[in-house]
């Protein structure tokens, strides 16, 4: 079975990529509560600035979040939209893996 997706394979490894890093899913949870800053954001950890800013890069180029010039700011937002297309993909996966685990449920039932 084939999971059928409107995301590239190279999008996907974005997404996968951007998701695979815990700083990353912090930055994305917090953006998705409201917009913040990239000031704002590294405030919140104890790495470098730069560090954080790569993160944020990460995530953009996974078009998880956009960034938005506000004045001298630099504001990051989630984009719910591309976050719903991650999930369609995990939920296809789960469809398939639970297609594959009934079919072996019914073949070990079919031995008893």
């Amino acid at each position: 079975m084939v999971v059928d997706t409107e995301l590239s394979d190279l999008e996907v490894d974005r997404i996968f990529h951007a998701l695979a890093d815990a700083t990353r899913r912090d930055i994305l949870r917090r953006t998705l509560t409201g917009d913040a800053s990239v000031s704002e954001l590294a405030a919140a950890y104890t790495m470098s600035f730069a560090a954080v800013q790569k993160h944020v890069a990460v995530l953009e180029g996974a078009a998880l979040v956009t960034k938005e010039a506000r004045g001298r700011a630099r504001i990051v937002r989630a984009d719910p939209e591309r976050i719903a297309k991650a999930r369609e993909l995990l939920d296809a996966y789960a469809h398939l893996w639970r297609g594959r685990i009934d079919r072996l449920d019914a073949l070990l039932a079919a031995d008893d």
